[in-house]
């Protein structure tokens, strides 16, 4: 029997695939303009990957969750984060999840979620966010993060982030070296961040999920401001997916 995860979100849709209790394959793409497209895309690829999706359960999570028409049941992500990344980090943790669209700040407590703070509906301190702004640069999310590292710390103050933009392009044309606007755009980033979670409350480990888990330097820059070490793991962008696929166990 087959147990699959499919997490849709606004930018990214991942895959996990558990065959019985081993976990045998994971992949992501675009969300792109329909998440019913995006749904039909995966099914394909499963198929073509050997999946039998008739010997399958299988639930949805994510922004999209709803426009996956073969999918037994859906669940939200806040409960399919948490489960997943219990099982990759194998403790309890406040868990950071930054997405394309909002940030959630999760606390686990014996392995179940028990409490969750979610940003308001600005894309400001998201992934989004980033991706805008490193086009702005003309460079990559990656290229952005390293740069940062060897920039001088500047306020990028504007919480718009229609604002933001035009703020660094103003930087720009006044001359201000990239790496230091790139490192005002992390600021900004992770300043949201850190609001949030302290809001929220932090337990004595940080466990960092969705896209940016990938970037090192970000990772590093995180932890310098919440003034502890951000753990993460090679799979802490797919928690959802494999919180769904462990969840569909239970159907």
């Amino acid at each position: 029997m087959y147990y699959i995860g499919i997490d849709i979100g606004s930018t990214a849709a991942k895959v996990s695939v558990f065959n019985e209790d081993e976990l045998i394959l994971n992949f992501a793409m675009p969300t792109g303009w329909s998440s019913i497209e995006t749904s039909k895309v995966i099914e394909k690829r499963l198929r073509d990957k050997g999946i039998d999706l008739e010997k399958s359960k299988i639930i949805a999570t994510g922004y999209g969750r709803i426009s996956v028409p073969y999918a037994d049941k859906t669940i939200t992500e806040i409960t399919c984060h948490g489960k997943g990344a219990h099982y990759l980090l194998g403790k309890d943790a406040t868990i950071i999840d930054i997405g394309g669209q909002d940030t959630k700040i999760i606390t686990l407590e014996n392995g179940r979620v028990t409490n969750f703070t979610m940003n308001d509906k600005c894309a400001a301190g998201t992934g989004r966010f980033l991706e805008l702004m490193a086009n702005t640069l003309g460079v990559s999310i990656d290229k952005l993060a390293n740069m940062a590292l060897e920039g001088e710390d500047i306020n990028i103050t504007s919480m718009c982030t229609v604002f933001a933009e035009s703020e660094v392009i103003s930087l720009i044309g006044s001359g201000t070296k990239k790496e230091s606007i790139a490192r005002g755009i992390i600021n900004s980033i992770i300043g949201r961040v850190y609001a949030i979670a302290h809001k929220h409350g932090i337990k004595d480990t940080v466990f960092l999920t969705g896209g940016l888990c990938e970037i090192g330097s970000f990772v590093e820059l995180l932890s310098q401001k919440l003034n502890m070490k951000v753990e993460t793991k090679p799979l802490a962008r797919y928690a959802g997916a494999i919180g769904a696929a462990l969840l569909a166990k239970n159907i």
